[in-house]
């Protein structure tokens, strides 16, 4: 049958992260997006390297490891925005599209009559979705903003709360993900508001709106109470012991959610009494006890190796896990099982490797159909299959600097 989103057509004119993570998941889906590329140049992160792929022989190839995490299952065609032979493919792929997926500077593509309310006053039905840093509208600072990139996701503080210590950033640019997962189900309710109405609709994804809707209960901690949160570093706002601790040969994660999980995993540990002490009895006493229970857990929990604790947590019905490296990721069991790490024939001749979607669908499976593609690979096939450009013409185009 194909992906669920099989016969859906994409237009992808985003570059970097947020957008291309969207029309990865819709083409995981099933979608077939064309995805649009500066000649010469291509996607930024095209060089954003190292490392690089390699080939056969361990020589590095032009093809960075950034580009491959979020550009699988596209075909990419190269075209000349600025140029108005480049503006009217744009248009007659527009044409063919169901969605068009941008990530462009505020005002950017109004020059080239390639904003939302040109598309789509010429092509009603289309689905035109913005993703930026702060949004299509928005107050006189917004302007001077726009200009900034998500440098890799949200703050992580250390842990020591009493000064302010140096902040640090997520390994991955959370904000740019999380607007791609925000975009992705927005423009599939808006397929599906499609179905009865017909016309397509505008969609504006900022990830500043997007980074203060999913503080999530940290945000409500706030506004309920007014309290600006502290720094726990690891550990939870709302849930204490809940937090990593290192062990005689590295770190685990402890994850006690009740009080009957926390009487086990004192009587784990054999400190059996701190459960009957008022200070710690109840989760909302721990949570006001913070810095006096920590280093008391801590104490034991550094005596024996992870595995040794985990056996006894998992034997208690304890939630506690390992804190992994990569290393250990992609040689944990699981990943094998659950089919997570494949690898792809790419245009150069080699393998690929790829993290699976984690969607499982029962009838209409998500497919990894090609590995992400050289710059500018399919844009003949594309000009002359899809919109009937002859050889000559597309020669012309190419002559020109218009692809």
């Amino acid at each position: 049958m194909g992906g669920p989103l099989a016969g859906l057509k994409v237009l992808d004119l985003s570059r970097v992260l947020a957008g291309p993570w969207a029309t990865q998941l819709l083409a995981d889906y099933g979608a077939d997006v064309v995805k649009i590329e500066r000649p010469g140049h291509g996607d930024d992160t095209r060089e954003w390297g190292p490392p690089w792929l390699q080939d056969g022989d361990n020589r590095a190839t032009s093809e960075s490891a950034y580009f491959l995490c979020a550009n699988r299952n596209k075909h990419s065609i190269t075209v000349d925005l600025t140029r108005p032979a480049g503006q009217r493919l744009v248009h007659e792929l527009a044409a063919q599209s169901d969605v068009l997926v941008e990530n462009f500077r505020v005002g950017t593509l109004a020059r080239y009559d390639l904003d939302a309310a040109t598309l789509r006053e010429r092509y009603p039905a289309l689905i035109y979705c913005s993703i930026s840093a702060y949004g299509q509208a928005g107050s006189a600072l917004t302007r001077k903003r726009l200009r900034r990139n998500d440098p890799g996701g949200r703050r992580v503080d250390e842990p020591d709360r009493r000064t302010e210590g140096a902040p640090q950033k997520t390994g991955v640019a959370v904000a740019d993900l999380m607007a791609g997962m925000y975009a992705v189900s927005a423009i599939l309710a808006a397929l599906h508001a499609r179905e009865r109405s017909g016309t397509g609709q505008t969609i504006d994804v900022p990830l500043f709106d997007t980074q203060v809707a999913w503080l999530a209960n940290q945000a409500m901690n706030y506004l309920v109470s007014g309290e600006v949160p502290v720094r726990h570093g690891n550990g939870h706002p709302n849930i204490v012991p809940y937090q990593a601790f290192a062990t005689a040969d590295g770190h685990l994660m402890l994850a006690v959610g009740n009080d009957s999980q926390f009487r086990a995993c004192v009587d784990c540990l054999g400190i059996t009494g701190l459960a009957a002490d008022p200070r710690f009895a109840t989760n909302r006493a721990r949570v006001a006890n913070r810095d006096a229970l920590i280093p008391l857990l801590a104490t034991p929990l550094a005596q024996k190796g992870t595995d040794a604790w985990l056996q006894a947590f998992e034997a208690r019905g304890i939630p506690a896990g390992p804190i992994n490296d990569l290393a250990r990721v992609f040689a944990d069991p699981q990943v094998a099982a659950r089919g997570l790490l494949v690898t792809q024939a790419h245009s150069l001749g080699i393998r690929s490797p790829a993290v699976a979607n984690p969607v499982v669908f029962s009838d209409t499976p998500a497919e990894l159909r090609q590995a992400p593609p050289l710059l500018g690979e399919h844009t003949a096939s594309i000009l002359s299959e899809r919109l009937g450009y002859s050889e000559k013409q597309i020669a012309e185009l190419r002559r020109d600097g218009a692809i």
